[in-house]
């Protein structure tokens, strides 16, 4: 039962992959969804360690997910996924850059700085993030001679 669990989460998973690389993004949304919960589910009954999820293979789908909410322009849920793919493999580096990215495009540069020095930090010759960082410091000094005030998603909570 369990290799047949196993055998249907990576069927799932290598579809959502495939529709993803199609840019067939409704249909691998749905199916990273399934298999995210499919993963909750192994996860749930306490099944054996063999039949669990990977954690990368897990981490992706959140990564990818996340992708295709950031397309639409749906940044609050893409930065749960990043978060989320973070959460399960904390040394993966693209979720980091990917929330970086929005954080910046939303203007909390300090957050956005956190997590492209992360990425640098996992990974240094991330070449994107090394440009996005120093993007990042100009645009966030560029703002502080314009507006003294600061903003951070700090300030807001």
């Amino acid at each position: 039962m369990e290799g047949r669990q196993e055998q249907e989460r990576q069927k799932t998973l290598a579809l959502a992959q495939a529709r993803f690389q199609k840019g067939e993004y409704i249909e691998a949304e749905a199916l990273y969804s399934a298999y995210i919960r499919q993963c909750a589910c192994a996860a749930a009954v306490g099944t054996s360690p063999r039949s669990k999820c990977s954690p990368k293979d897990l981490a992706t789908a959140y990564n990818n997910r996340g992708q295709i909410k950031y397309f639409r322009v749906d940044f609050d849920d893409a930065m749960d996924d990043y978060t989320s793919a973070i959460q399960v493999q904390p040394n993966f580096e693209v979720p980091y850059y990917n929330r970086g990215l929005i954080l910046y495009r939303l203007g909390y540069f300090d957050e956005a700085l956190e997590d492209f020095k992360k990425v640098l930090d996992l990974n240094p010759g991330f070449h994107d993030a090394t440009l996005s960082s120093k993007q990042t410091i100009l645009d966030k000094e560029e703002k502080q001679r314009r507006n003294p005030k600061k903003k951070s998603l700090k300030n807001l909570t």
